[in-house]
């Protein structure tokens, strides 16, 4: 069965839901700002018993880490931290009390994966505290269709998303967190052929995000994994100042 998977993404130290992609020099385009802290989003996952949210610092200003820390003390050992996350500060996030960090530019060096820091990173963390970040846009120049993208979603890597990297990959993490980058925070749908792809195709637990804008998108997000991916939904849920029911989610899951 999916499962609903929250997230808090902070931006300049406030909770933002903003079009993916379009973070650029610290500025965003925003769908919305909200005036609750990342602290009370946790408070209220905590209090809904809403496992495995990801918590994503937008730039590394300190304002976001501040905000990020007062989230995971409101949950410790219950959130996943993501966002400029590297070898150097992994360990600190997770004596911070993150459950888990999520990984993604840091494994490459420009357009390649590193292999040699993917298994330091790995090795340093446990794969059992490593989330992968995949985020990817449609590329037309891969026979694969998706790319793994990297710099706040800006740099399209080398790496295809296929069922030989997903399971390569997946021997040295825990997770997958994949943003369909190319519909993330449009509110125009998902992109159910990579949801197909990724239900048929991926080894180990993965949550799928981008686009999912209503309970009728959502039921065809689910028709489209059989239950066999997690979600995550932004810009649509009422908390983040869209229309679909938080609460409904919850009761859901």
């Amino acid at each position: 069965m999916s499962l609903f998977r929250p997230c808090i993404d902070i931006h300049q130290g406030k909770v933002k839901q903003i079009v993916g992609g379009s973070l650029v020099a610290n500025q965003a385009q925003e769908n919305f700002v909200s005036d609750l802290s990342a602290a009370d989003y946790a408070h209220m996952y905590k209090r809904d018993n809403l496992q495995g949210a990801h918590v994503i610092m937008l730039g590394s200003d300190m304002s976001n880490q501040e905000a990020a820390q007062k989230a995971l003390q409101a949950w410790p050992q219950a959130l996943q931290i993501g966002g400029g996350i590297n070898i150097d500060n992994a360990i600190y996030w997770l004596e911070q009390g993150a459950s888990k960090v999520i990984v993604t530019s840091a494994l490459f060096n420009g357009a390649e994966l590193n292999q040699e820091v993917l298994i330091q990173l790995s090795e340093l963390v446990g794969k059992d505290r490593l989330v992968i970040d995949l985020s990817c846009r449609r590329c037309p120049q891969s026979k694969q269709g998706w790319v793994v993208t990297t710099n706040r979603w800006q740099t399209l890597t080398n790496l295809a998303i296929t069922e030989q990297s997903l399971t390569e990959l997946a021997q040295y993490c825990d997770e997958f967190l994949i943003h369909a980058a190319d519909v993330e925070g449009l509110k125009q749908g998902a992109d159910l052929a990579l949801v197909e792809f990724l239900a048929q195709f991926s080894p180990i637990t993965t949550t799928y995000a981008g686009g999912i804008h209503s309970l009728d998108e959502l039921h065809a997000f689910e028709e489209a994994c059989q239950g066999k991916l997690d979600y995550t939904i932004g810009s649509a849920l009422d908390i983040f100042g869209g229309e679909i029911s938080y609460q409904s989610l919850v009761e859901k899951t």
